[in-house]
Formats: C-alpha cells, structure tokens, sequence
C-alpha cells in the first residue's frame, strides 16, 4: 500500500510499504478521511511530542475513518464493508488503569502516530475490532473520521462537570475549541464564552454558536462580569491559562487541554482562596459510542468543520495548511472505493 512516512522533521515522504498483518482480533480499514491534528503538526515539525520521540520513520495521523475491507480469524466475517470511525487506539485491557476504566492512562498504550506506533495516513490500517465503530447510513465518513477530536470535546466537558445551566469559558477557537463549544451546549451549558487571538477564529466561533467571543488582547479575560463555572483550555497559551483561571467563580472547575510549554507559572493563591479544581485532559476513553451520537443527531456539526482537502500525495501541504487561522480542520482523503 502506499503510505505517507515522517522521515526526518520538516519532511514527509509517500512509499510504498507493506499492509499490516492482521492479529485474531482485528480489522483492516480502507481509510477514507483522515484529520489533521496539532499533535501531527508538532511531530512534523519537532520530530517529538514530550518524551515520545519519532526515530525512524513514522505515519502519521490518528483521526481516521473507512471501510472494513478484512477481518482477523475471531472477528465474524458480517463486518466486511461496515463503514466506521476508529477510535485509535489499543490498551493492554489488564493493568491498574485499564481495569479501573480509564484506560486512555494505561502505561502500556498503543496509540496511532504516536512513535513507534503507525498511523493512518495510508491506504489502509488495522485496528483492534471493537475499537472500529459503526456508523449511521447518514454519518460522513469525514464526520466519522472527527469523531476522535469530538471525542476529546466529550472527555473535557465530562473532567469538567459542564451541565444544564453551565455558564463555560474556553480559550483557543481553533477545531478543538470550536467542538468543545458544541459538547459543552450539547450537554445544557447556557453559555460559552470563546476567547482567541484571531478574528478569523473568532468569527467562526460566533458561527458555530457561541454565546460571545473574546480578543484578550483587547479584552481582560478575568473581567469579574465572567465569574464561569467553568474554563477549558484549548489554546496552550500561558496567559490564556492563567486568564482562565482568574475568571473562574469559587469552587470552579479549570480543564487543561491544549499543547503549550511543559512548565510555566499558575496563580496558585487564587486557585487556593477560590478552591478552583485544576485538572488536564490526556486522550478519553469510552467515548466513541456518544461521539457517534451527537455527530449523527446534528447535536454537534463536525462536517462545517471541513475547510480543506488533501490527498495522500499532499500531507506536507495538509500539515502545512492546518496551522493556517483561517483554517478549521484540514483533512487528508486516501482514494477509496466506497
């Protein structure tokens, strides 16, 4: 199959290479529409993540969808031609975390694109087969695929607590800003508050629903009229961060989840006087189920989140694009047959 490979940072490649083997338990995916996520453009450009490190060459891409063209020897053979959305991952399902649920913190994960570990930049991947999900006749197969950054708007309104009734701040009004701002309405907040940088963004926002939206360059975020119950990061940004923070009500929850600098200062007296609950966000777990639901309900719009296309021959464009502010959400779409 042909595939697009990192080869060293700043530089991807597409190659022909062989089609995963399947184990008893797993599928192959024809990939249709894979999304671009930041995670993918750092790996690109920094060869690391952290201490996950690319050391040879690596496919990227994790938000991924298809077509069941094959089946292991314990998977029953009706699955062929199921389209789904894969949630892309694989736990060993027997340490401590897995067998409390929360297996997106098992030390032994397996994780698309995350070195040394595959993607789905490719023709066609393989996937545990409970970790396939069907979907609706009605469902895209680009909404399938952005059901993994949807799922990251579920597992950050749920460390949040959002509710009937939340009022929500969020910082950053890029994809994943914008899909938490859906999740957080879809489960009865009565208002999100975005704050970004670029109008652009902004303004995209304010289409997709926001209450209001926010320049902090103009704007103070700690503004004590906010006063939320709530504040997710989905920006990275230092004083984004710490902003968020302050606007928060006593006994308000903060949800960290954009990339930024591993270390940087928080206002940890306010935090403290306010009992503020402070907590991150790494990947989910069982997710998808719902992620599928409010997707093909129309509770949450993944498809408007398309702004531009490109195939397996471009992922350096694709990679490229993604971190352009009047783009949303780029996608990679491998030529299929379905």
């Amino acid at each position: 199959m042909n595939a697009s490979l990192l080869i060293t940072p700043g530089a991807v490649e597409v190659r022909s290479v062989p089609i995963p083997p399947l184990e008893h338990d797993e599928v192959l995916v024809e990939i249709a529409t894979v999304g671009v996520c930041g995670s993918d453009v750092h790996y690109f450009h920094e060869g690391r993540i952290g201490d996950f490190v690319v050391e040879e060459p690596m496919i990227l891409g994790h938000e991924a969808s298809g077509v069941i063209t094959a089946v292991g020897s314990g998977v029953p053979a009706r699955r062929i031609g199921e389209r789904v959305s894969i949630e892309p991952q694989r736990a060993c399902r027997v340490c401590e975390q897995c067998k409390r649920g929360a297996y997106n913190l098992c030390p032994f994960m397996e994780f698309y694109a995350t070195p040394p570990i595959h993607g789905a930049f490719a023709q066609y991947a393989v996937i545990q087969a409970d970790y396939a999900f069907a979907i609706p006749d009605s469902m895209s197969l680009e909404a399938a695929a952005l059901c993994e950054p949807l799922s990251v708007g579920i597992w950050s309104n749920q460390k949040a607590g959002t509710r009937p009734g939340s009022r929500v701040l969020i910082a950053g009004a890029g994809p994943i800003g914008i899909i938490v701002m859906q999740v957080a309405f879809a489960f009865g907040a009565s208002e999100v508050i975005i704050s970004d940088i670029a109008e652009t963004r902004r303004e995209a926002a304010a289409r997709f629903g926001a209450t209001r939206t926010i320049d902090p360059t103009r704007e103070d975020a700690t503004n004590p009229s906010l006063e939320v119950d709530i504040f997710i990061d989905a920006s990275g940004a230092e004083p984004a961060v710490k902003s968020g923070i302050m606007a928060l009500k006593p006994g308000g929850r903060a949800v960290l989840v954009g990339m930024g600098r591993d270390e940087f200062a928080l206002p940890v007296s306010r935090i403290q006087a306010r009992e503020i609950e402070l907590t991150g966000v790494f990947r989910y777990a069982n997710t998808w189920p719902l992620a599928i639901q409010l997707a093909s309900s129309g509770k949450v719009d993944l498809d408007s989140l398309v702004t531009g296309r490109f195939g397996l021959d471009a992922v350096e464009e694709a990679l490229n694009a993604a971190v352009d502010p009047h783009a949303l959400k780029i996608v990679v779409t491998p030529n299929i047959s379905a």
